[in-house]
């Protein structure tokens, strides 16, 4: 054998090797760990924790804002961090109620599972739910795919009574991690699509208030005094990029600047560290969430939110103020992903 050959065959050796796939635990909670070692990059996802990437470590260094030492405390008294899945209905509604095709649906607040007089983030962020049914590494990619049967549960389907499931995939490819979540309608209604995700972003070793936020959007939504959106849009009147340290927002924008693929990218950056989040084209509203710090401490975290409507789309398209509402026929798919890329750290 010539040496080119060998140089070949060992190169396609080490390619297939570079990505890696583990299903373990940590501190006793299944999770499953997704590398691709080229890149440095390694992923760890809880399923039995609302199915939550909770790290995403570029080289050791974790980039998702997840301030707990132990994920089994976080199982016990579960909050938001990492990024979590909001479903079937993303951040606030105006009543504790959804309409969908013409009829008014209102939450059982005594089963528990509604959160407030404002109902917020859905029924799933830390839902027990999840069970993964495929994760695997080949020469291009490292992915776990996981499933939620909602019809399964009548805790559920007592809240948001079309059956349906979820599935998501996370996939390890060239240092950037695609979320892909797929949504099949089993009722025989139209289900309106009011979901998103809330995940929590870091620049490690960097001080919240030196890193800029670069977000191309037009429109900003108008809000009332709850937070939930009225239906109105003004112009966005952010500089971009803009600085966190001035710009404390909990804010969300549409109309976003894409490229030809129809993709929106958002990213965090500092001193040439830079964490970029792209939407794909059925995520058409991103909304930040960067509070104020508490006095006398610090905020390590910039949310950055696709969201496939606005808050409160469901209850808005119903009276005629938001007819961009999208849904998913009876029997339908719907599917879209979102990407997470670091450079420079």
């Amino acid at each position: 054998m010539n040496n080119v050959a060998l140089l070949l065959i060992v190169s396609v050796a080490a390619t297939a090797q570079n990505y890696k796939v583990q299903q373990t635990s940590d501190h006793g909670v299944p999770v499953v760990q997704l590398v691709d070692k080229a890149n440095g990059v390694e992923v760890s996802i809880a399923p039995s924790l609302g199915n939550r990437a909770y790290e995403m470590k570029v080289h050791g260094k974790n980039i998702l804002y997840f301030p707990i030492t132990d994920i089994s405390q976080a199982q016990k008294t579960p909050g938001l961090n990492g990024i979590p899945f909001l479903a079937p209905w993303a951040n606030r509604l105006d009543e504790q109620a959804f309409w969908a095709n013409g009829k008014k649906y209102p939450f059982n607040m005594t089963l528990g599972n509604v959160r407030g007089p404002i109902p917020i983030h859905g029924l799933l962020t830390a839902s027990p739910f999840w069970h993964v049914t495929e994760a695997a590494a080949d020469s291009k990619a490292a992915h776990v795919t996981s499933k939620l049967e909602f019809w399964k549960y009548p805790g559920l389907m007592a809240q948001w009574p079309f059956a349906h499931e979820y599935e998501m995939t996370y996939r390890l490819a060239d240092g950037a991690l695609e979320v892909q979540v797929t949504v099949t309608n089993l009722s025989a209604e139209s289900m309106p699509m009011s979901l998103g995700f809330h995940p929590y972003f870091r620049i490690p070793d960097v001080l919240r208030d030196e890193w800029n936020v670069h977000l191309s959007a037009r429109k900003t939504i108008v809000t009332d005094n709850h937070l939930v959106a009225t239906g109105e849009f003004k112009p966005n009147e952010l500089p971009d990029p803009f600085p966190v340290k001035t710009n404390n927002l909990d804010t969300g924008f549409s109309d976003l600047e894409r490229d030809a693929e129809g993709r929106a990218h958002i990213w965090i950056e500092s001193g040439g560290k830079k964490v970029e989040v792209t939407l794909g084209p059925k995520f058409p509203v991103a909304l930040i969430y960067d509070p104020p710090a508490p006095t006398g401490e610090t905020r390590e975290f910039v949310c950055i939110e696709p969201m496939t409507g606005i808050t409160n789309a469901v209850n808005l398209n119903h009276e005629g103020k938001y007819p961009d509402l999208q849904s998913v026929p009876p029997g339908g798919k719907w599917s879209e992903s979102f990407w997470i890329r670091a450079s420079g750290i």
